[in-house]
């Protein structure tokens, strides 16, 4: 680990406090300890004094921590000179850019970002663009590998980055804008490219000849060859891109019921399954017993309801569910349509 040293006296503040909300946030943290060991508190009273000092974390607010918690100040400079959470040294205004370049970011592209910054910041890091607005530091593992190559901009990530997309990140908080955290190549947190898939949509080989035997008697299935996505599987992708756009609009409080009439119309259901008999609607590959009994608190009982779902409905459906797509992925309407005409079920 490289020196780290505090900054400068002409950069030092004079003084340092906590505002009364961070104060009476501190106290309560504190009181999360016994009173013996409330120096257990300095990491994240060190934190939240670096969170109210611009991202950086002078020598006053360690005095003033270590006063609060009774702690020598040489103990307190001890925690935070070790731990490179914390920033000795003024960072841009507008954000400072931590650079994962730990094996997986390098060798998806981090070089790449690092010259991004050493173009659009500083040639060094840890040095302050011209007009004081951004910094930049290469950094260890933050924990995102799946969707490396990435970035930590204060306490948000910004992944799956390329040269261009981290120039639109840089761009919009010059513009003093918040860009969207998470993956910016329309990735939806960190499952494949291209949309999630299961074990079980993997071909089972067993009863054929390019099944190969584990050695246990099993047999185990052979690499299947790519093979160009059916109707079913683009319209599926289409519509589950459209509908998260649509839901990236809403407030992050939106109820399940809100998220899927912003996208869709509910089905009508029926009071109670009929003739007191509903049919089992787990014989629908993708439906097991808790979308079963999701589907009977929305009156929905039978077969021939879900096969006569238009394709608002399927949305809202879907929507509530929390897996847009998956009803015309896995052809719910298509099933439900054979199993009420008597077709046995393609679990069986």
């Amino acid at each position: 680990m490289s020196v780290r040293r505090l900054a400068p006296d002409e950069v030092q503040p004079a003084s340092f406090a906590f505002t009364p909300e961070n104060l009476a946030w501190a106290q309560k943290t504190i009181g999360k300890y016994p009173a013996e060991r409330k120096a257990s508190a300095v990491i994240p009273l060190l934190w939240r004094a670096q969170e109210q000092h611009a991202y950086w974390l002078p020598k006053a607010a360690m005095e003033y921590v270590a006063d609060m918690l009774d702690m020598p100040y040489i103990r307190v400079f001890e925690v935070a000179t070790f731990y490179t959470m914390f920033q000795l040294q003024p960072v841009g205004k507008k954000a400072h850019i931590q650079v994962c370049g730990t094996t997986p970011c390098m060798l998806r592209g981090a070089g790449e970002l690092i010259k991004v910054c050493k173009s659009r910041i500083h040639h060094e890091p840890f040095h302050l663009s011209d007009d004081g607005d951004f910094s930049w530091e290469e950094v260890e593992c933050a924990g995102a590998c799946v969707n490396a190559p990435m970035i930590q901009v204060f306490s948000d990530v910004y992944e799956d980055l390329t040269p261009e997309s981290l120039e639109k990140v840089l761009d919009a908080f010059a513009r003093g804008e918040k860009p969207k955290p998470g993956p910016q190549n329309s990735r939806h947190g960190a499952e494949p490219e291209g949309g999630a898939v299961t074990l079980r949509d993997l071909p089972f080989n067993a009863a054929t000849p390019g099944g190969e035997s584990s050695g246990g008697g099993v047999a185990v299935a052979s690499k299947p060859a790519p093979a160009a996505a059916s109707a079913a599987d683009e319209l599926a992708a289409r519509e589950e891109s459209e509908i998260k756009a649509k839901l990236a609009t809403l407030s992050p409080d939106a109820t399940p019921e809100q998220k899927a009439d912003a996208v869709g119309t509910r089905p009508a259901g029926l009071a109670a399954a009929r003739s007191s008999a509903a049919d089992k609607l787990q014989k629908i590959k993708g439906i097991g017993p808790v979308n079963e009994g999701k589907l009977h608190a929305l009156g929905i009982f039978h077969f021939d309801q879900i096969a006569g779902w238009t394709r608002a409905e399927i949305r809202w459906v879907g929507t509530y569910l929390a897996f847009p797509g998956r009803i015309d992925r896995e052809e719910w309407t298509v099933q439900a349509k054979a199993l009420a005409a008597g077709a046995p079920s393609a679990k069986e």
